[in-house]
């Protein structure tokens, strides 16, 4: 739907030097409740964002829309969907959604479909779904929730990579952004499933990182410490004041503080750094 958009050359600070006579001008930060924000820095550009109903899906893509980009939120809750497009449309311009299960391969397929109808190309992906899963010792590891997470947190992380990474090495240029954890580098206990699954994930993104390295295509991630989000919701509040104590700064980390890293990652910015790892931990992680 929207119309091509040439790629431009890229500097040594990633910002393209000639996008034509409506190239945006160097973003200057803002500040928008207290956080900066850089206008135009996603102008002209295209994203999916998964579990953009909640969370950091959600500030993830809000912020792009406030910094003049196009994005099409996919997440498993139609509820959500349509709260999230009715809060976000009438300021930030048309907002496109997709209930998609990215458990589910074929539900991938049909997501990477419309979302390209709808923005006319895709330049950024934000995997941010996810899922806790049980909090038990292993032993008594329900087999189900065990694949459920996996499935959610590395396989879904897989199946939308696959669909999306074609279309970026097509236009030469694409961002990626994985979420995983700072459970997937030290573990943490009575959560093997989580910490498994996120460590597939840094994994993941390096091998991918150092595939696409010559095509355009720049694939990082994330690897938060325990911050305010939807997903807390699903562990016993023991669970959350265990990982609160292992944070230095004594306090959990806000969604904003992780959006901020991720939009810096999806964009021209980021522009010699892939196959990595980027921790926002408060302290937590040492390595």
């Amino acid at each position: 739907m929207s119309h091509h958009i040439e790629a431009g050359t890229v500097s040594s600070s990633g910002f393209r030097l000639d996008r034509g006579p409506e190239a945006p001008q160097r973003p200057m930060p803002q500040q928008q409740n207290g956080a900066g924000f850089y206008a135009g820095r996603f102008s002209g550009r295209t994203a999916i964002v998964t579990g953009g109903a909640s969370g950091l899906g959600f500030l993830t893509a809000k912020r792009i829309l406030q910094e003049g980009g196009k994005v099409s939120l996919w997440d498993s809750n139609p509820a959500g969907l349509d709260d999230v497009r009715k809060a976000l449309s009438p300021n930030l311009g048309i907002v496109h959604t997709v209930c998609v299960d990215v458990a589910d391969h074929k539900n991938v397929v049909d997501a990477a479909r419309q979302s390209r109808d709808a923005l006319g190309r895709v330049e950024v992906l934000v995997n941010s779904a996810g899922i806790t899963g049980a909090t038990v010792p292993v032993q008594e590891f329900p087999v189900e929730s065990w694949l459920q997470v996996i499935n959610v947190n590395l396989n879904g992380t897989f199946y939308c990579c696959r669909e999306i990474v074609p279309m970026m090495l097509e236009q030469g240029y694409g961002r990626i952004v994985n979420v995983a954890s700072v459970a997937g580098k030290e573990g943490n206990p009575r959560a093997s499933a989580y910490s498994a699954s996120k460590a597939g994930v840094i994994g993941f993104t390096k091998s991918l990182g150092k595939e696409l390295a010559m095509g355009g295509v720049l694939v990082n991630c994330i690897t938060p410490a325990t911050f305010k989000s939807p997903i807390l919701d699903q562990l016993p509040q023991s669970q959350v004041e265990y990982m609160r104590s292992r944070i230095p700064m004594g306090r959990l980390g806000e969604a904003a503080e992780c959006a901020a890293l991720v939009c810096w990652l999806a964009s021209e910015e980021c522009s010699f750094s892939t196959a990595a790892t980027f921790d926002i931990s408060g302290g937590r992680t040492t390595y």
